[in-house]
C-alpha cells in the first residue's frame, strides 16, 4: 500500500553541511528535501540527483544472526527517490532511480533498482496459455482470477465479450502505468542483482534474485511474498502470499495467490492460480488452474488446461506433429492425474477426477467419462470407467485441498471443492447413457466395447454403470437431504414448499470456470452484461463471479430437482413423504456402499504385498512390527476411522429425517 502525502523541507544549511562531511554531493542540494525529525548523522557517502527525500531515521533493524544496523542511507546512488521513516538502503553497487521507497523497508547490496519510461509494472502483457502460436492469450494483470482468465481463453468465440474484456484489463492496466516506482513497507530487498519496472508490495522478501524485470509484486502483511536465491523474472506478476525460490525462471508468466515455485522450475507464457505446487520441471504455454501440482524435474506440462491436477514423474505431451507447428492443445478436467511415465499426445480431452497412465497417441476424448482410468497396454488405451469413484486416494485428495488452500485475506479466484456437482454428474449421467448404448448396440455378449479412440472391457462397462448410478443416487439425495434439512412439514404439501427451488437458474449444462462451478446459463448471462457495458471494470467483474459462487447451493438444487424427477421416477407436484423416504433409503444404501469400496481400497495399503521393502534386515514378526511403528494399525488409522465415521453418520442423518417426515411420525 503506497504512503499517503507526506510534508517534506528543504534542508538547512548545519544539515547540509553535516551531509556534505558525511560525503554526500548532490547535483542540486535545494532538491534534497527532509521529513520534520530528520537528522544526517546516518547519511553518508551518498549521492543526489533529481528530487530526493528523506525520512527521519531513529529506528535500527536486529538482523538474522543477532546483528543491528540503524536506519539511515549510506553508500548509495539515487536519483528522484523518496526513503520513508525508519528505512535502511545501502551498498547499492549501482544506483536507484525513479522509486519511492516506504516505511521500515531494508534494502541492502543490491545492484540496481530503477524505473525506465512508463511502465504498466507487468498489466496488460499477453500471455500466450494454450496455443503457443497465439490466439487464446490473455491479459495478466493484478486482479486477474483463474475465470477471467478462463473466458478470455476458452470464449474466444464470443468475440464482442472477449474485446470488451481486453478493454476492461487495458484500462485496469493504464491506470497503474507510472515512470515512478513504489517500494512498499516493512520491505526487505538484500544480495539482489538487477531490478528494473517492478512494484513492490508491503511486506515482500526478496533475497538473492538475479533479475526481476517488468512486473509487480502484489505481496500484503497477512499474506508476505518471498522471492529467492538465482530467481529470474520478466513480464510477470506475483500475487499475495507467493513464494519463488531457487533458480525459478518464469517469462510472462502470472503467479496466483499462495503458489510455490521453486528448485529451478522453469516456465514461459503461463497461468498459475491459488494454491498452485511446480518444482523441479517446466511449463510451456500452460493454464495451471488452483491446486495444480508438479514436483518432478522430467516432467513437462505444455499448452494444457489442468485443475486440481497432480502430474507424475516423467509425465509429457507433445502440442505438434511437425506439420503447422505447435498448435494443438489439450485438456485434463479438474482432479485429472497422471501417472509416472505417462504421455498424451494433443489434442485430447480426459474426464474430470481420472488417471492417465502409459502413452496415449490416439487423441483420447473422455470428457464423458469421469472418474475413470485411461489405461495404455500394447499401445492401446483401455477406458475403466468410474473406478475411481471407490479410490481412496481421490477421497483423501478431496479432503486435503480445503486443508490446503494457504491464502489470507481477498480471495481472487473462487474455488469449489465438491466432489460431486451437476457439473461432474451431469458427465457421469451421459457417460452411464453412453455405456447402456454401447452394450445394446454391440451385445452383451461382447469381451470389448470401442468407445471414443479407447476400449472397455465388458467387465468395466457393466461396474462403470453400476458406479455412476450409485454416485448419482448419492449426489441427488444429498441435495434432497440438504433441501430438507431441519424443517417438519405437517403435511404433503407443506413437503412440496419445502422443495421448490429458489431461483430459476441452475437448470442445463454446468460449466467449470477453473475451479468456479456455475451454470452455463449464468455465465452467459455474464458475457451479455460484458458485452452490453454492465460490466465495465476488473472490480465489477470479481464481484459477478463471488455472487455466482455464493449461490452456488440455489443453482444446485434447481439443477438436482430437475434430473431427481426423471431419476427416481416422481413428480414434485405430486411428491408425497413416502416417496422421499424411499429416495433416503436409496442414497443410504448407496453412500454405504462407496463407503465400504473405498474402505477395502484403503485395506489394500496395509497388505501384505505394501509391506515388502520392511524390516529389512528383520524376521517376519519383525517386518510386521516395523510396518506397525511407520505406517500405523488399519484399523486406527485416521482415514479409516473418517471413513467408518462417515457411514455411521449418514445412516444416522438419513433415519432422522425419515423419523421427521414419515406420515407415522404426524399422528
Amino acid at each position: 500500500m503506497e504512503n499517503p502525502v507526506k510534508n517534506y523541507r528543504p534542508l538547512t544549511p548545519d544539515e547540509r553541511q553535516a551531509l556534505e562531511a558525511n560525503s554526500c554531493t548532490a547535483v542540486c542540494w535545494d532538491d534534497v528535501e527532509v521529513a520534520e525529525g530528520f537528522r544526517p548523522d546516518h547519511v553518508r557517502y551518498c549521492r543526489f540527483s533529481g528530487k530526493v527525500r528523506l525520512g527521519r531515521f531513529d529506528g535500527e533493524f536486529t538482523l538474522p544472526g543477532g546483528i543491528s544496523k540503524h536506519s539511515g542511507v549510506s553508500y548509495a546512488t539515487l536519483h528522484n527517490v523518496t526513503v520513508g521513516d525508519n528505512s535502511c538502503v545501502e551498498n547499492i553497487r549501482n544506483y536507484i532511480a525513479n522509486y519511492t521507497i516506504g516505511e521500515h523497508t531494508f534494502i541492502d547490496n543490491v545492484d540496481i533498482l530503477l524505473v525506465d519510461g512508463e511502465s504498466t509494472f507487468g498489466n496488460g502483457i499477453p500471455v500466450a496459455v494454450l496455443n503457443e502460436t497465439g490466439g487464446r492469450e490473455v491479459l495478466m494483470h493484478d486482479r486477474l482470477s483463474s475465470h477471467q482468465a478462463y473466458i478470455m481463453a476458452q470464449y474466444r468465440y464470443r468475440t464482442q465479450a472477449v474485446d470488451r474484456l481486453r478493454r476492461i484489463i487495458g484500462d485496469y492496466a493504464q491506470s497503474r502505468a507510472s515512470s515512478h516506482g513504489h517500494v512498499g513497507d516493512h520491505v526487505t530487498i538484500v544480495n539482489a542483482g538487477y531490478i528494473k519496472n517492478v512494484r513492490v508490495g508491503d511486506y515482500t522478501q526478496i533475497e538473492g534474485t538475479g533479475r526481476l524485470k517488468n512486473g509487480s509484486v502484489n505481496s500484503t502483511a497477512e499474506a508476505p511474498v518471498h522471492i529467492g536465491h538465482g530467481v529470474v523474472c520478466d513480464d510477470f506478476i506475483i500475487s499475495s502470499g507467493s513464494s519463488v525460490e531457487d533458480g525459478t525462471t518464469l517469462t510472462r508468466c502470472f503467479v496466483g495467490q499462495a503458489c510455490s515455485l521453486g528448485h529451478n522450475y522453469s516456465a514461459s507464457d503461463s497461468l498459475f492460480f491459488c494454491n498452485c505446487q511446480q518444482f523441479n520441471g517446466e511449463a510451456c504455454a500452460v493454464f495451471a488452474g488452483p491446486f495444480t501440482v508438479t514436483h518432478h524435474k522430467s516432467t513437462l506440462l505444455i499448452a494444457g488446461m489442468f485443475s486440481f491436477m497432480n502430474a507424475g514423474s516423467g509425465s509429457n505431451q507433445s502440442n505438434h506433429m511437425y506439420k503447422l507447428g505447435p498448435i494443438h492443445q489439450g485438456t485434463m478436467e479438474r482432479g485429472a492425474k497422471t501417472s509416472s511415465d505417462s504421455y498424451i499426445l494433443w489434442p485430447a480431452r480426459i474426464g474430470a477426477f481420472s488417471l492417465v497412465m502409459g502413452r496415449h497417441v490416439s487423441h483420447p476424448d473422455t470428457s464423458s467419462m469421469p472418474f475413470s482410468y485411461l489405461i495404455e497396454d500394447n499401445n492401446t488405451s483401455y477406458l475403466v470407467p468410474g473406478v475411481n469413484l471407490r479410490s481412496v486416494g481421490t477421497i483423501r485428495d478431496v479432503k486435503k485441498w480445503p486443508q490446503r488452500d494457504r491464502r489470507r485475506g481477498e480471495r481472487l479466484d473462487q474455488v469449489n471443492f465438491n466432489l460431486l456437482s451437476p457439473f461432474t454428474i451431469r458427465k457421469m449421467m451421459a457417460g452411464r447413457d453412453i455405456l447402456r448404448q454401447l452394450r445394446r448396440l454391440s451385445g452383451e455378449t461382447s469381451d470389448t466395447y470401442s468407445f471414443q479412440s479407447a476400449k472397455i472391457k465388458h467387465s468395466s462397462l457393466v461396474n462403470g454403470i453400476r458406479l455412476y448410478e450409485l454416485a448419482i443416487t448419492k449426489f441427488l439425495g444429498n441435495s434432497i437431504i440438504q433441501q430438507l434439512k431441519g424443517v417438519r412439514p405437517s403435511c404433503d404439501e407443506e413437503l412440496r414448499e419445502c422443495l421448490r427451488p429458489t431461483t430459476a437458474a441452475g437448470g442445463g449444462e454446468w460449466v467449470d470456470l477453473s475451479g468456479l462451478i456455475a451454470p452455463k446459463s449464468e455465465v452467459d448471462a455474464l458475457l451479455e452484461e460484458i458485452e452490453n457495458g454492465r460490466v465495465a471494470d476488473v472490480d465489477t467483474l470479481h464481484l459477478r463471479f463471488e455472487q455466482m459462487h455464493r449461490r452456488y447451493y440455489d443453482y444446485e438444487w434447481t439443477w438436482a430437482r430437475s434430473c431427481a424427477e426423471e431419476f427416481f421416477g416422481v413428480k414434485w407436484s405430486e411428491v408425497t413423504a413416502a416417496d422421499i423416504v424411499a429416495i433416503v433409503r436409496r442414497w443410504q444404501e448407496a453412500v454405504t456402499t462407496l463407503d465400504r469400496m473405498i474402505y477395502d481400497d484403503a485395506r489394500k495399503e496395509f497388505s501384505l504385498s505394501s509391506m515388502t521393502g520392511f524390516g529389512t534386515d528383520g524376521s517376519r514378526e519383525e517386518r510386521d512390527r516395523d510396518f506397525e511403528q511407520v505406517r500405523g494399525i488399519f484399523e486406527s488409522n485416521p482415514f479409516v476411522m473418517s471413513v467408518l465415521e462417515h457411514i455411521e453418520a449418514k445412516t444416522a442423518l438419513g433415519n432422522e429425517l425419515i423419523g421427521r417426515i414419515s406420515p407415522a411420525e404426524r399422528g
